[in-house]
């Protein structure tokens, strides 16, 4: 099936805007997505109409996310401007001396598929998932966002499955806290 530039543009803010998402810097998913739709275009032959366009895009966009994380997590240069990992310490407030929830446990969500539609939700997510450090939002995003296995990301990153969880646990405890006080209202 034959792919001509004019398929391509109008699908590339939505391929932008996904890979900023992921990535969270605008010259990093620009250049993600140029990379897709050149690939698109070098290889049309491996479009088989099976999905839709955009579906086939997305898929390749995936895994040029995917190659951008890794240079950042490999290279020091890049790293260097990653922000520190938190230490788990911050959340151990939350539990009780058996590792339960403590008196702050985490209120009950009485309508998450509203929140999930609602825009203001996923600005409050956005901002939250700016503030972890730079290495465990991506692992979180790798995860959660791009459903990547454990062991995948573990290769991807070269990094262990124990740390690959550590950082996952990071994410969610970051996530919850944040959440719980900039979308539910919650102060703890």
């Amino acid at each position: 099936m034959a792919i001509r530039i004019e398929d391509l543009e109008p699908l590339r803010d939505y391929l932008y805007r996904f890979a900023l998402f992921q990535l969270q810097h605008s010259s990093s998913a620009e250049d993600a997505v140029q990379e897709t739709l050149l690939a698109a275009l070098e290889k049309p032959d491996s479009f088989n109409g099976q999905s839709s366009l955009k579906t086939w895009l997305t898929s390749i966009l995936k895994f040029k996310i995917i190659d951008t994380q890794r240079r950042i997590y490999r290279d020091p240069l890049l790293l260097a401007a990653v922000d520190g990992e938190e230490d788990n310490s911050d959340f151990d407030v939350l539990f009780n001396k058996t590792g339960h929830w403590g008196s702050d446990a985490p209120r009950r969500w009485e309508k998450p598929e509203a929140s999930l539609e609602d825009k203001q939700f996923w600005a409050a997510y956005t901002r939250c998932s700016q503030l972890m450090p730079k290495r465990t939002a991506m692992v979180f995003a790798m995860r959660e966002e791009l459903g990547l296995e454990i062991e995948h990301i573990c290769q991807q990153l070269e990094i262990t499955a124990t740390n690959c969880s550590a950082m996952l646990y990071r994410a969610r405890m970051s996530l919850r806290l944040c959440l719980d006080k900039n979308w539910f209202g919650n102060t703890p």
